[in-house]
């Protein structure tokens, strides 16, 4: 999948024969986006053009909230960057456009987006629009002018109107609240799939390595995999059993915290800070360094909290680790009687140490 950073400014000969493109900020690329996105697959195919997504960064709620001062009014965000384009690329898009929304791409009017982004940067043949699209400045683009457009310029319009499961509209909005309130199982049946972060493993404090007394034979006590969520605001946060993927062949347990550590730091800086259940051996002390993992938020344990101290601290994790532990336990007992829970399942058979040989 190709990536542009920028709209060009004029059709640049890379898709001579058009695209179908659709445009939206695809936070979580959720299942409603996936039908969508299948949609305008299938009619690129017909049409011998390439499925491209136009997307924006920042997200153009974050750009209106700061340029009011008002922060706090811009959405929790669903996805990083970078989780955004894997997820879509998974969905089987050609190429993706990464707009810089900014003051003057804010303030074109609806009939100068049309003409200079669809119609003479990107070349649209076909643009797919949700049924809720709005463009311009002011938001005074609608479904109607963008259709007349396509009728005087020579592009198809279409739009696709709300996806449903179990009675429910599949939106951002609706994985948002999902993920506020900590209903995983909730998030997952809007997503499709586990929600998950992804980003490569960096340096911390070495704070994890310092807390609690570890198991024998162990010498690194609660080592933590650090990843940034390059937002202030992520959806989720607390602590979660999570899936691990990227450090071996199979995913691997553990336990995690989202947030911004409010015990030990003040920066407000978010992070997730994972803490694998069963370290691989051959990975080494320092192995996860430097890897680009995808970790799966499973289950919502507890939210996050400050404590008195680092002993407190230590205490609850060494319980967070426990309640992990039984999670997967759990679901792999549950597995053998008929219950249809394959992740909790699949990890619990890895899970046969005893409290021994746990890594606290």
């Amino acid at each position: 999948m190709r990536v542009l950073r920028h709209v060009p400014r004029h059709v640049d000969g890379s898709a001579p024969a058009g695209r179908a493109l659709t445009i939206g900020n695809f936070d979580g690329v959720h299942r409603g986006h996936q039908a969508m996105l299948a949609l305008l697959i299938n009619e690129a195919r017909h049409r011998g053009v390439i499925a491209s997504v136009l997307t924006f960064e920042p997200h153009p709620r974050d750009f209106f909230a700061n340029r009011a001062g008002r922060p706090e009014q811009a959405p929790a965000r669903i996805a990083t960057l970078r989780d955004k384009l894997w997820e879509l690329e998974r969905c089987g898009v050609d190429e993706v456009i990464v707009a810089r929304f900014n003051e003057p791409f804010a303030a074109q009017p609806p009939p100068q987006f049309i003409d200079e982004v669809l119609v003479r940067g990107l070349a649209a043949r076909y643009v797919l629009v949700g049924d809720d699209f709005r463009f311009g400045a002011r938001r005074a683009g609608d479904y109607a002018m963008l259709d007349a457009a396509g009728d005087a310029q020579g592009f198809d319009v279409a739009r696709m109107m709300s996806y449903e499961v179990h009675g429910t509209r599949v939106s951002s909005s609706a994985v948002r609240d999902t993920l506020r309130r900590g209903d995983m199982e909730a998030a997952a049946r809007l997503l499709g799939r586990p929600y998950s972060i992804s980003g490569r493993v960096q340096h911390g404090r070495k704070l994890g390595r310092q807390l609690g007394e570890s198991a024998p034979g162990q010498g690194d006590g609660l080592r933590t995999l650090n990843l940034r969520f390059g937002h202030p605001s992520p959806a989720a946060s607390g602590i979660f059993v999570v899936a691990v993927h990227g450090l071996a062949d199979a995913p691997l347990p553990g336990v995690a915290s989202l947030g911004v550590r409010p015990t030990v730091e003040e920066t407000g800086r978010v992070l997730l800070e994972v803490h694998v259940l069963q370290w691989p051996p051959a990975l080494g002390a320092e192995g996860g360094y430097g890897r680009l993992v995808r970790v799966e938020l499973l289950h919502k344990l507890r939210d996050e909290a400050r404590y008195d101290g680092l002993d407190a601290l230590t205490a609850a994790i060494r319980r967070d680790v426990d309640d992990a532990h039984a999670y997967f336990e759990a679901g792999r007992v549950e597995a053998g009687r008929g219950s249809p829970d394959p992740a909790a399942a699949g990890f619990a058979s890895q899970l046969r140490q005893t409290t021994r040989d746990r890594i606290i």
